[in-house]
């Protein structure tokens, strides 16, 4: 039977010294970016003392997620026995940590101050979500670096099962940590829900093997290597279930707010008369991030595709993107109702829908992110063995002979 063989890439080309060089940019226009923000303040940003969370929060927020649902692929293999993902799990773990750091670079130089970084990791507030999250991030890093060393060094192969299991439970608790952040959040009214803790955990499983399949195809057609159609088919399938199993929980998420009577106000903010807000849920979240992806990747023709598998997994991407602007910064924009029923008017703008705009070095600080998680991953590739040889059709049918 063939064996599994994880190999470096070369890296020699001019198409991966040019990517490399396009991503350095990027990431010194984002670190620039930052500069420029800190220096001046963020009166030159489209953030206001109402709108505290802009655009490099969506993109820090998205990457967070994905980080932890990236993770699913690895799982599937070392807790749920399926022998068949085993080849995919290194890259799935080295995605994970490549897109938490870029993600938390992003939340920390968008703070203002990321030298108060320290008193956040050594002053403890245990009533604060944001503090346990100090711990749950930094312990997904050395939990997966330790998964992956079991995964990569043949004599440590036995360990991957219990590695593997403390991965899944702690990826499952930084999800539902993120989650909690909004869903604790009482001084606004989108958030403070339960159901924003489960909805953040299928999310992440939505997003990660999103990105997962993008990079899968994209390493293997750079790099030259053979990969299977049939593995493309499983990941597909997997894709289908999350994004529906994603917009099942939204659709709960609003009906629920539409049967309390003091979130009705709300809802028909997001849904109808909240300006760019509905339309980014409908045609952005909804239509082009769920509803499109899922008719690519059930039709009998389509999904054969690589291109449109392609297409679909960044459509999902896209989709999620919209759902955090949504989210996060509409959840902002709409006022708190202090006295329901009221109408509430002051020199602070109590009552009114605060408007946003991201600037330009917001944008780039955002890019900023995803390029640094880019440029760990191309790095990793090169240098360590992450990416299977070959993911031809002898292999896959001995991996699909083992899974059956």
């Amino acid at each position: 039977m063939p064996a599994i063989a994880l190999r470096e890439i070369d890296g020699h080309s001019r198409g991966y010294y040019a990517l490399l060089g396009a991503l350095g940019a990027v990431t010194l226009a984002g670190l620039a970016a930052a500069y420029y923000i800190e220096h001046y303040g963020h009166i030159v940003t489209g953030m206001t003392n109402q709108i505290v969370w802009g655009i490099p929060h969506v993109f820090a927020v998205f990457l967070i997620v994905a980080a932890s649902g990236v993770l699913n692929v690895a799982s599937i293999a070392s807790v749920f026995g399926r022998k068949f993902y085993k080849p995919l799990a290194p890259l799935s773990g080295l995605l994970a940590i490549a897109m938490l750091a870029g993600g938390l670079m992003v939340l920390m130089l968008d703070l203002g101050r990321a030298d108060r970084l320290i008193v956040a990791m050594t002053y403890y507030n245990f009533k604060s979500i944001f503090a346990l999250n100090v711990f749950l991030y930094t312990g997904f890093f050395a939990i997966v670096a330790v998964y992956l060393w079991t995964l990569m060094e043949r004599r440590m192969n036995g360990y991957s099962g219990p590695a593997g299991l403390v991965a899944f439970i702690w990826r499952l608790l930084l999800t539902t940590g993120t989650g909690s952040i909004f869903g604790f959040l009482v001084a606004r009214q989108a958030y403070d829900s339960a159901l924003l803790a489960p909805m953040f955990i299928v999310m992440s499983f939505s997003y990660g093997l999103a990105v997962y399949i993008l990079v899968l195809i994209a390493a293997y057609r750079w790099s030259g290597r053979p990969l299977c159609d049939a593995v493309l088919a499983r990941l597909n399938r997997l894709l289908i279930v999350f994004v529906a199993a994603t917009l099942y929980f939204v659709a709960v998420h609003h009906l629920t707010n539409l049967y309390v009577a003091k979130q009705q106000d709300f809802e028909r903010f997001i849904l109808l008369a909240g300006g760019v807000y509905p339309v980014l849920f409908w045609v952005g979240q909804v239509a082009l991030g769920s509803l499109a992806p899922l008719a690519i990747l059930v039709h009998p023709a389509l999904n054969k595709s690589r291109a449109w598998i392609a297409a679909a997994a960044l459509l999902v991407v896209l989709g999620a993107l919209a759902q955090m602007y949504v989210t996060i910064i509409g959840g902002q924009a709409y006022p708190l109702q202090l006295f329901p029923g009221m109408q509430v008017s002051s020199s602070f703008f109590d009552g009114v829908v605060h408007p946003y705009a991201p600037s330009a070095p917001e944008i780039m600080l955002a890019l900023g992110g995803v390029a640094v998680a880019a440029i760990i991953v191309l790095l990793a590739v090169k240098l360590l063995r992450f990416l299977p040889e070959s993911l031809d059709s002898r292999l896959v049918d001995t991996l699909e002979a083992k899974a059956a």
